[in-house]
C-alpha cells in the first residue's frame, strides 16, 4: 500500500501538510484570527513555512515621504484587512526598525530618525479603547495643526474608527475637531488632505492586480513543490487540493478563470464594494481548499488529511473551484458575513441561466443536436464537470425514478446543475455565441461596461451599438415611452412633475453624441475609473449635467432598452435616474431662459400663445416633437 512519504518531519505526513494548514487559517472558518498583522507572524513561525508575499504599493512613497524631512506627520488609513499594519510594519523596518522590537508587546513603537525628529509608530488606533486614544491623537495634532516638528506620527486607522475617535475627543474638548471634516471629505469625496498630514489610502489600492496578485502568491506559493513527492498525487489519484490550485494558477485555461474572476471582482469595485486584501486571501484560500461536505472537511476546508477519505469516497467534485469561488461550499450565514462572498453572491452565478445552457447541461449527452457541445464543453471535464455522479443523478432525473418523483427529490440534481453553471461561467470560451457567460450572472451587459472602459482607456470611441443602447434606456426612462431613438435624447415633463413616471411634454431635446460642445459625451472619471454620461444642453462651461455610470445603472438602462419594465428591476435605479432627469429639466430651463434673455417677441398679440412640444411615436417606435401652440381666450 502506497503511505505519503514525509515532507515536513512528521511521520506519515504529507510533505505538504504544514503549508495547507497555514493556509487553511486565511480561510473563511468561523473563528479565523487572521485579523492580525501579529497572529500571521506567529503562526508563520508555527507552521515554519514560507510566508505570502504581497506587494506594498504605497511603501516607496511612504518611504521617500519619510526621508525627504517633509513637516507633519502620515496617516496610514484603510478598512478592516486592507494591509495598514502591514504596511506599517514594512515603513518601521524599511527606516531602520528592528523587527524584534516590533512583535514586542505594545501599540505604540519610537524611533528616532537620523534626521533627529522621532517617529512615533502608533500601530493601530482600534486597540486603543475609548479615551486611551486621545493621547496619540493629540500628539498627531500637535504635529499637523501646532507645527510641532520634532516629531512625525505615524498612525494606521480604519476610516470610521479614526473620525468617530475625533467626534469623541472634539466633545470631550468642547469643539468640533478641526481634523474631521477636512479627513471626512479625503476618504468620501477624495478631497485634498488637511495641510501637514500625508494620507494614504489603501482602500483606494485594491483592484483586479491586487486579486491577481493574491493568486499568485497564494496558488503558485513555493511550498506547492513539495506536492510532487506526496503519494496522494501519484498513480492518477487526483487530489483535489492539488487540482484546485493548478486550476487556479491557470496551468489548464491559460489563466482564464483567474481573469473572470477579476472581471468580478472588478464590477464588484465598480459598483462601490470594497473588497480589502484580507478578504481576497479568504476568497483564494477558500476556491483552493473549499469542500462542501463538512463531515469530509471541517468546517468546510480540506486539510491534506482529508484527501485520503475524499479519494476513497469518490466526492472529489464537491471540492469544485468553481462553486468555492462563491462560497457555495461554505453554510450561508458564513459566507454571508464575509463581505467577499456577499459580492460573489450578487451576482447570482448558479441561480441565473439561459435556456440554451441548461438544455445543454440536462439533455446534452443524449440530444444528438447538442452532443458535440456537451462534449467539448461538459465532458472534456471529468473532474467537475460530467463526473460519474453527475451523470448518475441526470439519468435518474430524466428517467424519472421513484427517488425523483418524492418531494424533494430532484434537489440533488438540481444543485449539481447551479455548480456546472459556475463552472461555465469559468468554462466557457470567450467567442461562444450559443451560451454567453455573461447570461449566466445577474449582470448580463457587465462584458459590455467593461469595454467601454477599456475603449475610454485607449482614447477609442465606445461602440455604436453600446451607445445607441444607452441612449435608448435614457429616452425610455425620461419619457415612459417605447422609443427606438438612439441619436437624440428626449428631456421630457409631464408639464411640471418631474418625477412623473410618463412624460409627453418634450422640454429640450440634444444629439445622443456631443457634437459643437452639445450633446451626450461618455467620459471616464479619473477618482472611481467609471464612465460618465455627461449631457451637454448648450456650448460652454456650466450647461451640463454628470451621471455616474455604474455596473447596475449600465444593467438597469441596458435592459430598460431591451424592453424591460424600469420598476420591474430595480427602484433604486429608477430614482437615481429620475434625479438625473430632474436635473436636465432644470439645466434646460436655466438655458431657455439665457437663450431668449432680451429676445422676447413684441408685446401684443402672440403674447398670450403658449407653444407645447408634444411626443408622438412613428409605427417603427421612432419618437418626434410635435409642436402644438396653445392661445389664452380673449
Amino acid at each position: 500500500m502506497n503511505t505519503p512519504q514525509q515532507g515536513d518531519g512528521a511521520l506519515g505526513m504529507p510533505p505538504a501538510s504544514a503549508w495547507v494548514k497555514f493556509l487553511r487559517s486565511y480561510g473563511p472558518t468561523p473563528n479565523n484570527l487572521t485579523m492580525f498583522d501579529e497572529y500571521v507572524a506567529n503562526a508563520l513561525g508555527r507552521a515554519k513555512v514560507a510566508p505570502i508575499r504581497l506587494s506594498t504599493p504605497l511603501l516607496d512613497t511612504m518611504v521617500s515621504h519619510v526621508e525627504s524631512k517633509v513637516p507633519g506627520s502620515m496617516l496610514i488609513a484603510g478598512t478592516a484587512g486592507d494591509g495598514k499594519t502591514y504596511h506599517c510594519r514594512a515603513l518601521w523596518t524599511r527606516i531602520g526598525g528592528d523587527p524584534k522590537e516590533w512583535a514586542d508587546k505594545g501599540n505604540v513603537k519610537e524611533l528616532r530618525l537620523i534626521d533627529g525628529r522621532l517617529a512615533v509608530f502608533v500601530k493601530d488606533l482600534s486597540e486603543f479603547n475609548g479615551e486611551e486614544s486621545d493621547l496619540p491623537l493629540q500628539r498627531l495634532e500637535r504635529s499637523v495643526l501646532g507645527g510641532d516638528d520634532s516629531e512625525v506620527v505615524i498612525l494606521a486607522a480604519n476610516h470610521g474608527q479614526l473620525l468617530d475617535r475625533l467626534r469623541d475627543l472634539g466633545k470631550r474638548q468642547n469643539r468640533i475637531h478641526p481634523l474631521r471634516k477636512p479627513l471626512q471629505e479625503r476618504f468620501l469625496q477624495a478631497g485634498p488632505a488637511p495641510e501637514r498630514l500625508a494620507v494614504f489610502d489603501l482602500s483606494r489600492t485594491t483592484s483586479r492586480k491586487t486579486l491577481e496578485e493574491v493568486a499568485r502568491a497564494v496558488a503558485g506559493h513555493s511550498e506547492w513543490d513539495n506536492c510532487r513527492r506526496c503519494a496522494f498525487s501519484s498513480g492518477g489519484k487526483v487530489c483535489p487540493i492539488d487540482e484546485n490550485r493548478r486550476r487556479l494558477l491557470g496551468e489548464t485555461d491559460g489563466g482564464q478563470l483567474a481573469h473572470r474572476l477579476g472581471d468580478l471582482v472588478e464590477i464588484a469595485r465598480l459598483n462601490g464594494l470594497h473588497l480589502p486584501v484580507r478578504d481576497l486571501l479568504a476568497l483564494c484560500s477558500n476556491m483552493v481548499l473549499g469542500h462542501s461536505d463538512a463531515k469530509a472537511a471541517k468546517e468546510n476546508l480540506m486539510t491534506c488529511a482529508d484527501v485520503p477519505k475524499i479519494q476513497e469516497g469518490g466526492h472529489i467534485s464537491k471540492a469544485s473551484i468553481y462553486a468555492n469561488a462563491f462560497g457555495a461550499n461554505l453554510p450561508k450565514r458564513r459566507a454571508s458575513d464575509r463581505p467577499v462572498f456577499k459580492a460573489m453572491a450578487s451576482f447570482g452565478v448558479g441561480e441565473e441561466t439561459t435556456n440554451a445552457a441548461d438544455g445543454l447541461l440536462v439533455y446534452g449527452k443524449d440530444d444528438s443536436r447538442l452532443q458535440a457541445d456537451f462534449k467539448r464543453l461538459v465532458a472534456v471535464d471529468p473532474i467537475y464537470g460530467a463526473t460519474a455522479d453527475f451523470r448518475a443523478a441526470q439519468d435518474a432525473y430524466l428517467e424519472g425514478n421513484e427517488s425523483v418523483r418524492l418531494e424533494d427529490g430532484a434537489t440533488e440534481f438540481l444543485e449539481m446543475l447551479e455548480d456546472q453553471r459556475r463552472r461555465l461561467y469559468f468554462s466557457l470560451p470567450e467567442a461562444e455565441p450559443g451560451y454567453p457567460r455573461w447570461s449566466m450572472t445577474a449582470f448580463r451587459f457587465a462584458g459590455d461596461y467593461l469595454d467601454i472602459i477599456e475603449s475610454l482607456k485607449s482614447k477609442k470611441p465606445v461602440s455604436d451599438a453600446t451607445r445607441g443602447r444607452i441612449v435608448r434606456g435614457l429616452n425610455r426612462v425620461m419619457t415612459g415611452l417605447l422609443l427606438e431613438n438612439v441619436d437624440r435624447i428626449f428631456i421630457a415633463s409631464s408639464g411640471g412633475f418631474t418625477q412623473s413616471r410618463v412624460s409627453v411634454l418634450c422640454d429640450h431635446e440634444t444629439p445622443s453624441r456631443r457634437q459643437g460642445g452639445v450633446g451626450m459625451a461618455i467620459k471616464l472619471e479619473e477618482v472611481t475609473g467609471r464612465p460618465q454620461l455627461d449631457v451637454s444642453l448648450s456650448p460652454g462651461p456650466g450647461n451640463s449635467v454628470s451621471f455616474d455610470l455604474t455596473p447596475i445603472r449600465y444593467e438597469f438602462l441596458s435592459r430598460v432598452a431591451e424592453g424591460a419594465l424600469p420598476a420591474s428591476f430595480s427602484n433604486e435605479c429608477l430614482e437615481d435616474l429620475l434625479a438625473f432627469k430632474a436635473k436636465l429639466l432644470r439645466k434646460a430651463e436655466i438655458v431657455r431662459k439665457a437663450g431668449f434673455a432680451g429676445d422676447d417677441d413684441e408685446l401684443g398679440g402672440e403674447a398670450s400663445a403658449l407653444t407645447l412640444n408634444f411626443i408622438d411615436i412613428e409605427p417603427g417606435g421612432r419618437g418626434f416633437a410635435r409642436p402644438v401652440t396653445v392661445r389664452a381666450p380673449a
